[in-house]
Order: C-alpha cells, then sequence, then structure tokens
C-alpha cells in the first residue's frame, strides 16, 4: 500500500509530522508492505534563494505580528519537537526558496534514498543553518546523505526533476491541498496536519483493512 505525504522541508508542522508517521509506522505490522513516498509542495513558491533576517523576522514581515510573537510560536514548536526527537534551532534556519531542495528529493527517490535525504535536507535546515536555497549548501547535504555529489550537482545545474516536482504541485491542488503536511493513504483518503502518532496508526490500519476487504 501507498502512502504519499506532501511536504515542505522548510515546514516544522511537516517535519513533526513526517517524525510521527514514521513513528507510528514502527508500530504497524505489516510495514513491510508500505511505501512511503514523499510529494512536493512549496509554501512559497516566489521565494528567493536566500532571504535577509532570521525566519522570526520573515515570518513576521509576512503573516503580520511582531516578529516576538513569531519568536514565541517557535519557542512552543521547539517544546513539541523535543517530544518527537527533533532539535529545533530556528535561530539558525536560513529560509530561502525549496524548489532545489524538491528537485533534489526526487533525485533521491529514483535511486532509493529519499527518505534519508529528507530527514537530511530538514535536520541540516531546522538544526545546523543549512541555507536551503543554496545549490552548493544542498549538493553538499544529499551527499552526506548518501547521493553522488556530482550527479547532485548535475541535477540542479539542469532542469532535472523539475517536472516531476510541477507534477506533484500540481496533483496536490487537484486534490485540493492547500496546507501541509497532508497524507494521502492508498490514493483514497486523506490527513490533513501533524496529527499524534495514534492517528496516524490509526489511519493506516483502517486504510489497510478496508485494502484487504476488497482484495
Amino acid at each position: 500500500m501507498e502512502l504519499e505525504l506532501w511536504l515542505d522541508v522548510v515546514c516544522p508542522w511537516c517535519y513533526l509530522g513526517k517524525r510521527r508517521l514514521d513513528a507510528a509506522l514502527e508500530r504497524f505490522d505489516a510495514r513491510d508492505q508500505i511505501t512511503l513516498v514523499h510529494r512536493s509542495f512549496e509554501l512559497d513558491p516566489d521565494a528567493p534563494r536566500r532571504r535577509e533576517g532570521t525566519l522570526a523576522e520573515m515570518l513576521a514581515a509576512k503573516y503580520g505580528g511582531s516578529v516576538a510573537e513569531a519568536e514565541a510560536r517557535q519557542a512552543q514548536l521547539t517544546e513539541l519537537g523535543r517530544e518527537d526527537g527533533i532539535a529545533f534551532r530556528f535561530e539558525r534556519a536560513q529560509p530561502g526558496n525549496t524548489f532545489d531542495a524538491h528537485r533534489l528529493i526526487h533525485l533521491a527517490a529514483s535511486i532509493g534514498a529519499q527518505e534519508a535525504v529528507v530527514e537530511r535536507l530538514m535536520r541540516g535546515y531546522f538544526g545546523e543553518g543549512l541555507a536551503i536555497g543554496d545549490p552548493a549548501e544542498l549538493v553538499a547535504a544529499v551527499a552526506d546523505a548518501g547521493l553522488d555529489a556530482a550527479t547532485a550537482r548535475e541535477a540542479l545545474d539542469g532542469d532535472d526533476f523539475a517536472a516531476a516536482v510541477r507534477a506533484d504541485e500540481e496533483r496536490g491542488a487537484a486534490l485540493g491541498i492547500r496546507g501541509v503536511p497532508f497524507l494521502v493513504l492508498d490514493g483514497r483518503y486523506g490527513l490533513s496536519g501533524a496529527q499524534p502518532v495514534d492517528a496516524y496508526l490509526q489511519a493506516v490500519e483502517q486504510a489497510w483493512g478496508e485494502r484487504a476487504a476488497v482484495a
């Protein structure tokens, strides 16, 4: 059975949702019969490669409110992250355009390394100051996750996997996905938001049971 998780690598709720889904799948008896595919979603497709200022300053300017309010929300997310084994360091984040990051995630999928690359990019962005829109830093990060650096660099130099990213986004739009994370189970059911582990597990078990019932 296929699970598809639409996410953006600069979305903290996506990181939380991904970790919780991973934990749920570890508890699922038929885990070896589940395929998890990460789908592309850009929160800000018009973002420049690199933004000036802190993430809190950028969020305050984009969504309104003060920098202090944005930092308070980040503090709350940091506490939530600890519960799921995520060390958020929002003060280190260097926001930017994520299109190239999504292209590299598709490259990773083509060689069976998507999960490792998604995790590496999110950990890098949220914890290590990875400039998510910088091609050189992206190549170094995905190489650390097992991709060949020269292959990754060549992909970014051209337009490799650009169509795949757009296809994910178009399909997501057709499904009515307006925010992430968003999980599609077996192509039939949708689950929005970063759900608790038990909720993810229940959804997977239900989809699996219904699939078996009609087999």
